[in-house]
């Protein structure tokens, strides 16, 4: 899929891009696999704003995707490739031998027409689920399972991969698409592949109106601010923030310091390097 664009007609075509849709095969989703969503808009129950910059954007239809791919045995073709407003990957209707439809994440390389399958003896093709205990080292998976059964819940946006480079008793080791190695179970499946719709990344919206667009809100520069409204605010001009390190609006340290719980329970299996 290529990048189009725009002559800068206007100044929000000047610097604006978007992807060609050339592999979209229909415009309207399989109607009994969506369902009305209405957002949060980043406020609690009570309707007081929790996630900031967050709100409008245009409506959605949601589509019923199968990250736990639990239909074993039954092979299926690959009907459409479609779009999806919920996620930066596109998405494939799956027709299968017994009469049912499902939307799966579409891998790079899915054409339409292709027979794919859910199995334990599942040759390694792109779209395949298997265990992570049949595919070989080497391979990059999509769509994969934290724990047995759960359905897939890494690396499912658009252009990201893991690859699976050890196995060690009952367990796996993955590099995950930011470089972190960790440990999974062998008995967790996984989809073979890359996620489609690469090149989305580089995309630029190009103007503040495509972020409305997209149920994002304006975001204000703590510099930009009062003393009172946050920690880098007030000075005369373009005045530095007056702190040793960035820091948030409540006053914690931002922009490259680690998040992560010292004492999460999961720490132990991430892998050091």
């Amino acid at each position: 899929m290529a990048i189009r664009f725009y002559n800068p007609v206007t100044p929000g075509c000047r610097h604006g891009s978007v992807l060609r849709f050339d592999e979209i095969s229909v415009k309207k989703p399989e109607k009994k696999l969506t369902k009305g969503w209405s957002r949060a808009q980043g406020r609690n129950n009570r309707g007081i704003i929790t996630i900031r910059h967050r709100g409008g954007g245009h409506k959605r239809l949601y589509r019923k995707i199968d990250f736990i791919r639990n239909k074993i045995g039954v092979s299926a073709l690959v009907k459409t490739i479609e779009y999806d407003p919920n996620r930066t990957a596109r998405i494939a209707l799956l027709h299968y031998q017994d009469g049912e439809k499902r939307y799966i994440i579409s891998p790079a390389g899915l054409k339409i027409g292709t027979k794919l399958l859910t199995s334990q003896n599942a040759p390694v093709f792109i779209g395949n689920a298997l265990p992570l205990s049949h595919i070989p080292l080497g391979t990059f998976v999509h769509n994969i399972e934290l724990h047995p059964g759960s359905g897939g819940q890494l690396v499912r946006s658009a252009g990201s991969v893991a690859q699976l480079i050890a196995k060690q008793k009952q367990q796996v080791i993955l590099r995950l698409p930011s470089g972190e190695r960790r440990l999974l179970s062998q008995k967790c499946w996984a989809t073979v592949g890359r996620v489609g719709n690469i090149e989305n990344s580089h995309i630029k919206l190009g103007k503040a109106g495509r972020h409305r667009w997209l149920g994002q809100r304006p975001h204000v520069r703590g510099s930009a601010m009062n003393p009172v409204d946050h920690p880098h605010g007030g000075g005369e001009g373009k005045a530095p923030i007056g702190r040793v390190r960035p820091v948030s609006i409540w006053g914690k340290p931002a922009l490259g310091v680690k998040t992560r719980k010292r004492k999460k329970f999961s720490n132990k299996l991430i892998v050091d390097i």
